[in-house]
């Protein structure tokens, strides 16, 4: 059993625990952003230079982090494209021996394309597909021998993202029950992502996060246990959306997504708050992936939850360590300790 398997035994048991409290790294942005998702190259630029933009890190720079974060030892979970799952898992064995459980992105809604030039997540209500396929992420391969041991990963995120359309909402529904279906039947856990609409749904700003939570509700209401996720991954609308939802269903394990990469304190505020009202999972791609060290910035968001460190003084201490390592920060301290994201802007 891996450490987040015994923390969600002890957080359905009861447990408020910080010590239970869960953190995964997402490290599946190629299936949204493409070449832009191992972030930017910081320093001289040797290929993939664009004058209006500046250059990237590589796949196998990417590959590197992932591996550096999985030595460290410090996330339960790391969330990756299914290729990469592949690559790591399956031909390195990378997880073999590590107490961190790998997971892949088991589909790719439209409202996650976020290639440049594109406007699918804005301009488009989102619709559902499925790139990898359950037998790729646990094998590597298509299989019918159910007898084999599974060398990638028995647990995928799933997302859904509710836009008030009819049409696209029934579809959704339909291909998230196809899913859960075939996932039953493979022994494939997942956990479910419900983000804000995409897209303006015709109610008010205010109504959107009662609008998720009872969308929540209502679609696992007709899902019985063998077919439900392990937790939930939303964004974090404010305090009072979050408490109304985990207050509902202390069964239900609810956890906040990270969104934009923002400042240092509103990555670390975010996680502080969160776990405050009620959040027991924290899943953070960008906030992670886009800072200067994210070694570090992983560290101090485990000590923050932990209870160590207030998340102010946590970024005062996270510049402390790029000074002594050298490392150029992107921002002053003064400008990193300021809130630049708001309440319905954790997306």
């Amino acid at each position: 059993m891996k450490r987040l398997d015994r923390k969600l035994t002890n957080i359905l048991a009861g447990s408020t625990s910080p010590s239970d409290f869960i953190i995964a790294d997402a490290k599946d942005a190629d299936m949204a952003f493409g070449i832009t998702a191992p972030g930017p190259q910081w320093g001289s630029c040797r290929h993939g230079y664009n004058e209006s933009e500046g250059c990237w890190k590589t796949l196998p720079q990417y590959l590197e982090q992932i591996r550096d974060v999985i030595a460290q030892d410090i996330v339960d979970i790391m969330l990756l494209s299914a290729s990469n799952l592949e690559r790591l898992a399956m031909n390195e064995g990378i997880f073999r021996n590590s107490d961190i459980t790998p997971a892949a992105r088991a589909n790719d809604t439209s409202d996650v394309w976020a290639v440049r030039g594109g406007k699918y997540p804005t301009d488009h209500p989102s619709r559902s597909f499925r790139s990898a396929t359950l037998d790729h992420i646990k094998y590597g391969r298509l299989t019918e021998n159910h007898g084999v041991p599974f060398s990638g990963a028995d647990l995928g995120l799933y997302s859904i993202t509710f836009t008030n359309n009819i049409d696209w909402d029934y579809k959704a529904l339909q291909d998230f029950q196809d899913f859960r279906i075939e996932a039953e039947r493979k022994g494939f856990r997942y956990f479910l992502e419900v983000f804000n609409p995409n897209v303006n749904p015709g109610i008010p700003d205010k109504k959107v996060a009662a609008f998720l939570n009872d969308h929540i509700i209502r679609t696992l209401a007709g899902v019985t246990d063998a077919g439900r996720p392990v937790f939930l991954k939303i964004p974090y609308n404010g305090p009072g959306p979050l408490e109304e939802l985990v207050s509902y269903d202390p069964k239900l394990v609810v956890g906040i997504l990270g969104g934009s990469a923002g400042t240092t304190l509103d990555a670390f505020q975010l996680i502080h708050d969160a776990q405050k009202h009620g959040a027991r999972v924290a899943l953070f791609g960008r906030k992670i992936n886009l800072s200067e060290s994210p070694l570090a910035f992983i560290e101090f968001l485990r000590r923050v939850v932990d209870g160590e460190i207030t998340p102010t003084d946590a970024v005062k201490a996270y510049h402390s360590v790029l000074e002594h390592t050298g490392i150029k920060p992107q921002r002053s301290l003064q400008q990193d300790m300021q809130l630049t994201t708001n309440k319905m802007s954790y997306r």
